[in-house]
């Protein structure tokens, strides 16, 4: 007998990828792979880290658009991190891509000779400012900015020079697109632009099925949770080698019942109320313990039976498939709720202050009804409400990301018709 919630899930991805196709015509662009961007190339500056499976999500997801409305263009990738397996994990999918990090200064320089345009990634800010600097001043070339945040946490005055100066700049979250212009920084282009990561496509099925297997648990029917500290403890991570942070750990122990109570709180309405199961995954490498900690221990041992904690990291090839067979996501994290919507899943995020405006682009996408503040108590109401109602009308909540993943590819095509133009000069 076929699985309802995998039969309304496969139908509604199939009517999703007509309207892409749809609207990818509509746009004025054609799936042949014409000649027209023959000699061009992109110097793409991203890959910021490798402990956080949304930080590696980024290359992989505008790699593909760029693949995807640029085939001919020659893209290089300017990395700052590929250990840990995500170089192969990226050569993997983009067998042809050139990897460099700036270690490697004889290609650092041979880019900035070739290329015709460097495209700053998605990330938290302006990460690689100073490459970008250094690329404008040496080359005098183009650049953009693809899907950050920017606030009063990160801004100043140099920034502002940089992002006016870009060909165009896409902001992730519209609270960010507003602040900029609010302190007068005018590129020639300024408009929301999703987050590269929402176009990942790099995927281990394999791996995903094994783990489930393993753990008795079925395609379509577990929803997993994602937790997370006000402030990542980056200090935990050795390869990151960064002291004890006493204020911001003060932070992370004063909130954290706070902000996972509500998370325990769904678990065991879903456990109790539906025929799913829950799994407990990690975003970054310090998720691992505080999912045990903050989620399954404290939980009834008779809910316990019918949850499973994931007690190791994981690379992003294996997480998206493993939320591509699972009825939704919930929690606190933003990046796998991303790349769960830019897949066909339903996504809750749970944000605070601490995480910058970047939520805000739930509602930007119209998803705002899966949005909530936990710093607002009022909201905080509404996540097991929401989390429930996921589980328990699936084809409704199917159709609701269906639509938002449109909205998302519908402004990607907007953003690579912008580089095309670019390019086309």
């Amino acid at each position: 007998m076929i699985n309802r919630r995998i039969f309304v899930k496969s139908i509604s991805l199939i009517s999703g990828s007509i309207l892409a196709s749809l609207a990818y015509k509509a746009h004025g662009y054609s799936s042949d792979k014409s000649s027209k961007f023959k000699g061009k190339k992109i110097l793409l500056r991203s890959s910021w880290q490798t402990v956080n499976i949304g930080d590696i999500a980024h290359t992989p997801g505008v790699l593909h658009l760029l693949e995807k409305y640029m085939p001919d263009v020659e893209v290089r990738l300017w990395a700052g991190d590929v250990g840990n397996g995500v170089k192969e994990l990226l050569l993997k999918r983009f067998p042809k891509l050139e990897i460099f990090t700036s270690s490697n200064t004889d290609a650092v320089q041979r880019a900035f000779k070739e290329c015709d345009f460097l495209l700053h990634g998605s990330g938290p800010y302006l990460v690689a400012e100073k490459d970008v600097e250094k690329w404008k001043n040496e080359t005098g070339k183009p650049y953009g900015i693809y899907g950050i945040t920017y606030n009063d946490t990160n801004a100043s005055a140099n920034t502002n020079y940089l992002l006016s100066n870009a060909l165009f700049v896409f902001f992730r979250d519209s609270y960010s697109l507003n602040y900029a212009k609010s302190l007068g920084v005018n590129s020639k282009i300024m408009d929301f632009g999703p987050d590269g990561a929402f176009a990942v496509d790099t995927f281990n099925e394999k791996a995903a099925r094994s783990f489930l297997n393993k753990n008795q648990l079925e395609e379509g029917k577990f929803m997993c949770v994602i937790p997370k500290y006000r402030h990542t403890p980056y200090w935990l991570i050795p390869s990151k080698n960064r002291p004890f942070d006493a204020p911001k750990d003060a932070i992370n122990q004063t909130f954290k019942e706070h902000d996972h109570k509500a998370l325990r709180e769904a678990i065991i309405a879903v456990v109790t109320k539906t025929d799913l199961k829950i799994l407990i995954v990690p975003e970054d490498q310090t998720e691992v313990a505080i999912g045990k900690e903050m989620l399954y221990d404290p939980l009834p041992e008779a809910v316990k039976k019918r949850v499973v904690w994931r007690n190791k990291y994981w690379l992003t090839d294996e997480a998206i498939s493993t939320y591509k067979l699972s009825a939704g996501i919930f929690g606190n994290e933003m990046h796998s709720p991303i790349m769960s919507v830019g897949n066909g899943i339903p996504a809750i995020v749970c944000r605070f202050k601490e995480q910058t405006s970047k939520g805000i682009m739930w509602r930007d996408i119209g998803l705002g009804d899966w949005l909530f503040n936990l710093d607002v108590e009022k909201e905080i109401e509404g996540i097991v409400p929401a989390v429930l109602e996921m589980a328990q009308n699936p084809q409704k909540a199917t159709e609701k990301v269906k639509k938002a993943k449109q909205n998302v590819e519908n402004y990607q095509a907007e953003t690579m018709k912008v580089l095309i133009n670019i390019l086309n000069q």
